[in-house]
């Protein structure tokens, strides 16, 4: 199992339950759960407040209800332990990531890996855009920022089956659901003046995106800084870094074929993490969150990739191979994840 399979699977053990008589007939089977990497200091791999979900309706306590569930799920394969924690939380031990499955997976998803069987996500319209639809779906919010964030939220719900795909415009009713899709949004300050002129577009999106829509974004001139220090510069980077590699390896002789990767753990485990955080996202209205998971995965991604290609007189081989594939699966994720904040990924830098 991979991380991804672990909201469906919680939701099946719910539904399993209800139908066994362990739990209620009037409790209801929540059509998604969120679960989310356990925060520091907490227990186990991954944690969701299900229990608290469904207890209401079941007339049973949180404790009660965590306990039937974790019952069930500590015997489907993949999952190593459950542990009920506090008054009610489950907290998933999981099995190590197998990084052929998950190359797999994101080979076959492509940009989509993630996304839910029902999503339905375009881009966005541009920033710098004055068409009236954007003007009226911005309208008392919170002006640009607001456009920015509620567009990305809307992509990012899209992701999961709810809200509206969009193209390159947006009708009055696409306008009206953009609007009502995001929280309260500090707006970009009268002192940063015209950002997009300034940053440009990507990096104005970035640094309105880059914090929670309630706080107040930062600008100044390390968002143009080239270098590692900067995250927005990292991330866009790291793809381009992913397609480097696949050129360079093309010059050798060779092409990305899955496999285990027994020193790709880490940036695999973090790949994984990416439906679960699509899902977080939606449920919270947090666009942040992908640009959290954004920097993760670059990071990790560059610490990686200095082991893909042969060095010296060293001949490829399927080690190789199977490297490039996860370096080129983080690639398409990086990809994936900037398309949904509406910033582009470039293949050189």
């Amino acid at each position: 199992m991979i991380p991804a399979d672990l909201s469906r699977t919680v939701v099946r053990a719910v539904r399993c339950a209800v139908e066994d008589g362990e739990l209620p007939a009037r409790a209801g089977v929540p059509e998604r759960v969120v679960v989310e990497r356990t925060r520091p200091g907490g227990v186990g791999d991954y944690a969701t407040p299900v229990a608290f979900q469904i207890a209401k309706s079941a007339g049973r306590p949180p404790l009660d209800v965590a306990g039937v569930l974790a019952r069930r799920l500590g015997a489907v394969a993949g999952i190593e332990r459950v542990e009920v924690t506090g008054p009610g939380f489950l907290n998933f031990v999981m099995d190590p990531v197998s990084v052929d499955a998950l190359v797999r997976e994101v080979q076959a998803r492509g940009r989509r890996y993630g996304f839910s069987a029902t999503a339905s996500v375009g881009i966005g319209v541009s920033i710098g855009s004055s068409s009236s639809s954007s003007s009226s779906a911005s309208s008392g919010s919170g002006g640009l920022r607001a456009r920015v964030v509620e567009e990305a939220l809307l992509r990012i719900r899209a992701t999961q089956g709810t809200g509206t795909g969009m193209g390159t415009g947006m009708g009055a009713d696409a306008a009206a659901a953009v609007a009502a899709a995001a929280p309260h949004t500090a707006p970009v300050a009268k002192r940063d003046g015209d950002v997009v002129r300034l940053y440009g577009e990507d990096a104005a999106r970035w640094a309105m995106l880059c914090v929670a829509p309630h706080e107040c974004p930062s600008f100044s001139a390390r968002l143009l800084v080239q270098d590692e220090s900067s995250e927005f510069f990292r991330v866009r980077y790291a793809h381009a870094r992913s397609r480097a590699l696949v050129r360079n390896a093309a010059r050798l002789g060779f092409g990305s074929g899955p496999g285990e990767v027994p020193d790709g753990g880490p940036l695999a485990q973090v790949l994984a993490d990416y439906p679960l955080v699509l899902e977080a996202a939606a449920h919270r209205a947090a666009p942040e969150q992908v640009v959290r998971f954004l920097v993760r995965a670059a990071d990790e991604l560059l610490d990686f990739h200095y082991r893909v290609l042969p060095k010296g007189d060293e001949k490829p081989s399927a080690a190789h191979r199977a490297r490039l594939a996860l370096a080129e699966a983080a690639g398409t994720v990086l990809a994936g994840g900037l398309d949904l904040l509406g910033i582009a990924a470039p293949d050189c830098l």
